[in-house]
């Protein structure tokens, strides 16, 4: 009978402890929630201008790389990085990560690119091209001069100053990325993980998608890495013809700016410009300040991480063809080098990426 109470008696304390630690871990986990940064985790979608403000400063990389800096995150990419890239090429295979040039006017493409002749035999021809960009038809990399934010662009540099229609960009212009980028690249296919050919126009893409594809494909995203988004825009074109996608394309949701930060992104590409349209209802953010000018130009995840994290962005990709070499290898990394036009006071330039694995 002693032994029986002893033992009860012990059972009971043993209860109330683990009752206690129990408490006590749901305490501590309902503490962190409430004190994380929101949009770093896959709980809560909604982002607020109150939310974009403070975000300005919690995550901003200005001055990171000194005061001056120009290059921002591909200062990520070290010769480590570049090493590390380089060991990723095992059978040689190369594919182009552009879209070919739209040369007829639509929709989706309001300034085709102009290829005109100039001269043809008898012993040789040429020709000039020309294009305005920018924009979502033309496969290109933003300088971190092409956006601002309370005036400035990157590392605070005043727009009025630096960025004019008589100077050009004399600050974050693309002459900036002269040097080129190579480093490792992953590619998440998000049409792919959702089992269907597109994604609709409108859908959006969360932090738990990207680190649903990281665990499906077996890897994960880190510092220095460039990072391609591909939502089938191309394919559904092929399929059913261009539309106004300037108002409705997949893309990245605003929760995931501080995911972004927290890997260390060098460069973000998409088959359009990165923010989803139209915002989901989470998304509480004005696409225009109150008196009419903008405020984060309706794209804010673009816009964001060119000015405050010092990202260069690739708009407009064509990543069809690397979702088919990457599925025929089973590999979603891969080396991706590019080199933009250098000019001095540029704000971007046509890009050909290729991916080499």
């Amino acid at each position: 009978m002693k032994l029986r109470c002893f033992r009860n008696s012990v059972t009971a304390r043993a209860l109330r402890k683990s009752s206690v630690g129990l408490l006590l871990v749901l305490a501590i986990m309902s503490v962190l929630q409430s004190t994380r940064i929101k949009g770093a985790s896959a709980v809560d979608h909604t982002v607020t201008q109150a939310d974009m403000e403070k975000w300005k400063v919690q995550l901003s990389n200005w001055g990171r790389w000194g005061k001056d800096d120009q290059k921002g995150t591909l200062n990520l990419i070290t010769p480590e990085k570049r090493k590390e890239a380089a060991a990723l090429v095992k059978d040689g295979f190369v594919v182009s990560l552009a879209h070919d040039a739209l040369t007829e006017k639509a929709i989706d493409n309001p300034s085709p690119y102009e290829d005109t002749m100039t001269s043809a035999g008898p012993v040789a021809s040429t020709d000039k091209i020309g294009v305005s960009f920018h924009g979502l038809a033309h496969t290109h990399f933003d300088a971190l001069g092409h956006h601002f934010v309370d005036g400035k662009l990157y590392n605070g540099f005043p727009q009025k100053q630096y960025v004019t229609m008589d100077g050009g960009a004399s600050k974050g212009a693309i002459i900036n990325a002269k040097d080129g980028v190579f480093t490792r690249a992953i590619l998440m296919d998000i049409p792919r993980l959702k089992n269907v050919e597109y994604l609709d126009p409108g859908t959006p893409i969360y932090v738990e998608d990207l680190e649903a594809w990281e665990k499906q494909a077996g890897m994960k995203v880190r510092a220095g890495d460039a990072l391609f988004i591909r939502t089938g825009r191309w394919t559904r074109r092929a399929k059913s013809g261009p539309w106004d996608i300037g108002k409705s394309e997949a893309g990245l949701d605003a929760s995931v700016i501080p995911w972004l930060k927290q890997r260390d992104v060098a460069l973000l590409g998409s088959e359009s410009a990165s923010t989803v349209l139209p915002f989901p209802p989470t998304t509480q953010i004005p696409e225009r300040a109150p008196d009419g000018g903008q405020l984060w130009d309706y794209r804010p995840v673009h816009n964001f991480v060119l000015t405050v994290l010092g990202m260069n962005v690739i708009d407009d990709m064509d990543l069809d063809k690397l979702s088919e070499a990457c599925a025929a290898r089973k590999r979603w990394a891969f080396l991706v080098t590019m080199a933009p036009l250098p000019m001095p006071k540029g704000t971007g330039s046509p890009i050909n990426p290729i991916a080499v694995f």
